[in-house]
């Protein structure tokens, strides 16, 4: 049957081609999808008029509230998301009422901008964050802390290197208000946020690949290793030096950092380089707790047969109580008298050990590329490469000074390991010190004051070493004969020790002196943490055997070094932060002649300064009634000092001395003036709530009257008559009466 003439027209129009018309557009294809639609409106329910908003909401000036911001910070727009954050300060600004309310909600809004790719919305976030978390109570911010450095860690394995650096400026912001919770468990395997935070530091600084791995080279840890900038690698290595200072001060906390509760801020003097001086770690223990008051300063009840006819050690009977009961069983030598409480804790340093050979190589490469740069003498150094320098400086102090300190947990292999460390280290800086600016600046000189006193530091750790190696017993050396080579290695460094600790010498004099090595004033004292640093040094070089200070070495003798210390301490004034700091080291380089177990070379009964040692101690009564109630924690500070050296019978105070003592202390409690006549001293204007400080200055006086010679009786008389008005009418009235009665005073 033949086919229709319909399919065949279909099959023809299948492989013709339309003719186009003049007129007519290009044709649609016959395979096109429509898109056209047609709706009676469109629904847009977040920008509708016909809402109504709560007008009681808070809101900024662009009618924005917080939900609204926070939506916008997930925007895919970086200056939208930039915008918001900006926009969430003004609104705590206007409305600071609701910051506590919506911290929740809030920070984890702001984590997950912490790896944020645009720079601009990360700086936003930093600025942002600075501002706002210290305006958070601590309490309310630590549960908050986990998230934070979750997001933080995870932003410094960032496959972005600008990233990873602005993680670590995030870090920094945490390290400065909760340090404690950033550094937990930072040497332990698997808890704790540390750990991570240090993996990430070494794996920017591709320093090695597990932290804490025993055995093996170091390999790279991020997943593409950059050349980092100079600026880049100074953000990394501050915030990781910042961080070490937090992890070995809660790594190797002593008795002895105890700041004060009269002032929580002081620096507290360290004691730790005194320790291989003595016999044992008891005997040690004891001697640090000369200076720390708390609960065992209660007495029991007095008895009076105890009474010493030759010395009575007064101690300082300082309670709360109105009335006091106390026994001359504690007039004895009060650092024995809790020696079973305390005892060294076992300082764990293996992570220490460890995170110090992971970085040497790190630290000397960033060493030996500024080095060059900064001591250049043409020209002062760039900005950045200076702060690397000294950053530098700063970690091999951290690293090397907290495991070589603490000789318990290092092994004598280990020990010469770190020391041939330090030592390649301080013999590239030897040849540039002491570190001096091509051209006078004040912000260059104090950043090379800086570094003068890290390389002192880092050399005092060595002649430390080597000064506890002398005193070492049988067993030790018997150890050093069956390793040649450590022994071999320990002679050929040390003549270079030597000359170094020369060099040292004459610039701690001259530093403390107030000039540098040219004679020229030195425009900054000072300051507390700079004094702290130099203390392990000045009592390495007080403490060294004679035959490394002769004149052949260019440095000057322990003696002329004491003479140093005195001065500064007579010299700094009594408004400085100093000043409690010198009172406390010079009493207890004073103080070791009385103690039994005492085993170092240094004996300031051989020194020759007795005469600046008796202005230091006539100088203190002055000192305390120029603080007044200043500075109640460094009046505090002398009386202990004065009480301590007259309790112990030490040779710096005799019998010129005590007489001077006598005169000097009267008008701190009451002064007469020839033209005013008699008004109150400072000690009256001590509050009542400080009995401590109060009680303190009365030990003081009894303390002073039951040595003084019987003969001075003019003074003895206007001393005790200055207390008693002093105390008259107040809570010490009974305590003064007490100690009258009980020493037999007239």
């Amino acid at each position: 049957m033949p086919k229709s003439s319909k399919k065949k027209k279909e099959k023809v129009a299948d492989f013709s081609k339309a003719k186009l018309k003049l007129g007519k557009g290009r044709q649609l294809p016959s395979n096109v999808v429509d898109t056209s639609f047609k709706a009676r409106s469109i629904a847009l329910p977040t920008q509708s008029i016909t809402i109504e908003k709560d007008i009681t909401l808070p809101t900024t000036r662009k009618k924005q509230s917080f939900d609204d911001l926070l939506s916008l910070m997930k925007h895919y727009n970086a200056n939208t998301r930039k915008d918001a954050v900006l926009s969430l300060r003004e609104l705590f600004q206007l409305h600071p009422e609701i910051v506590e309310s919506s911290m929740t909600t809030l920070l984890g809004a702001c984590v997950r901008l912490i790896g944020d790719e645009d720079a601009g919305v990360r700086k936003t976030l930093l600025s942002f964050l600075s501002w706002l978390l210290p305006l958070v109570p601590k309490e309310d911010l630590i549960p908050h802390v986990p998230l934070l450095i979750l997001f933080a860690t995870s932003a410094q394995t960032n496959i972005f290197p600008e990233i990873r650096i602005d993680a670590v400026r995030f870090l920094d912001l945490f390290l400065q208000l909760v340090p404690e919770t950033v550094v937990s468990g930072w040497m332990e395997e698997n808890s704790g946020h540390g750990r991570r935070v240090l993996e990430g530091y070494l794996g920017i600084l591709s320093a090695g690949t597990k932290y804490g791995g025993t055995e093996g080279a170091a390999q790279a840890t991020s997943t593409a290793s950059v050349v980092l900038s100079a600026q880049s690698k100074l953000v990394i290595l501050k915030s990781l030096s910042t961080f070490l200072t937090h992890a070995v001060s809660r790594l190797l906390q002593s008795p002895s950092n105890v700041t004060s509760d009269l002032d929580p801020t002081a620096v507290p003097l360290p004691t730790w380089f005194f320790a291989p001086s003595f016999l044992s770690a008891r005997s040690f223990a004891a001697y640090e707790r000369l200076f720390q008051t708390g609960s065992a300063d209660v007495r029991p009840q007095l008895n009076v047969d105890n009474l010493r006819d030759d010395f009575i050690c007064m101690p300082d009977f300082v309670t709360g109580a109105s009335t006091v009961e106390w026994s001359l069983n504690d007039l004895s030598d009060l650092s024995l008298a809790h020696t079973e409480s305390l005892t060294h804790p076992s300082n764990n340093t293996t992570p220490l050990i460890h995170l110090a050979r992971t970085l040497y190589s790190t630290l000397l490469a960033s060493y030996l590329d500024c080095a060059p740069v900064v001591f250049s003498p043409s020209a002062n150094p760039p900005e950045a490469e200076l702060n690397l320098l000294t950053v530098t400086a700063r970690i091999m102090g951290t690293l090397y000074g907290s495991v070589l300190q603490n000789k318990a947990s290092v092994n004598i292999a280990e020990e010469e390991i770190h020391c041939d460390e330090l030592k390649t280290l301080l013999g590239y800086m030897t040849g540039y010190f002491p570190f001096r600016p091509a051209r006078r600046e004040i912000k260059v000189e104090h950043a090379f004051q800086d570094l003068n006193v890290i390389y002192c530091e880092l050399t005092a750790l060595l002649v430390l070493v080597s000064s506890r190696r002398q005193l070492e017993d049988t067993s030790r050396k018997a150890r050093l004969q069956t390793s040649r080579s450590l022994a071999s290695s320990h002679v050929k460094h040390e003549g270079k020790l030597i000359l170094q600790a020369g060099l040292v010498r004459t610039y701690v004099t001259s530093l403390l002196l107030g000039e540098d090595n040219s004679g020229a004033h030195i425009s900054r004292p000072l300051t507390p943490p700079m004094y702290v640093a130099l203390l392990p040094t000045i009592w390495a070089l007080l403490s060294q055997p004679k035959e490394n200070h002769t004149s052949a070495q260019g440095g000057a003798p322990p003696s002329t070094v004491l003479s140093a210390v005195l001065n500064h301490a007579i010299g700094t004034t009594s408004s400085s932060s100093v000043k409690a700091l010198t009172v406390e080291f010079v009493a207890r380089i004073l103080l070791l002649e009385t103690e039994s177990d005492y085993c170092g070379p240094f004996d300031v009964r051989k020194t020759g300064e007795q005469e600046k040692i008796q202005e230091w101690i006539l100088h203190l009564p002055r000192t305390l009634w120029e603080m007044g109630t200043h500075n109640l924690a460094a009046s505090e500070t002398i009386m202990r000092s004065l009480l301590r050296l007259l309790q112990r019978g030490s040779i710096a105070i005799k019998h010129e001395e005590i007489i001077g003592l006598l005169s000097r202390l009267t008008p701190f409690f009451m002064v007469t003036h020839p033209v005013r006549g008699r008004f109150p001293g400072p000690f009256t204007k001590i509050p009542a709530s400080s009995p401590r400080i109060r009680r303190l200055a009365v030990d003081l006086v009894v303390t002073i009257l039951s040595v003084s010679p019987r003969s001075e009786r003019e003074e003895r008389e206007k001393l005790m008559s200055a207390v008693a008005s002093a105390v008259s009418g107040t809570l010490e009235e009974d305590y003064w009466q007490q100690l009258v009665r009980a020493t037999g005073l007239p």
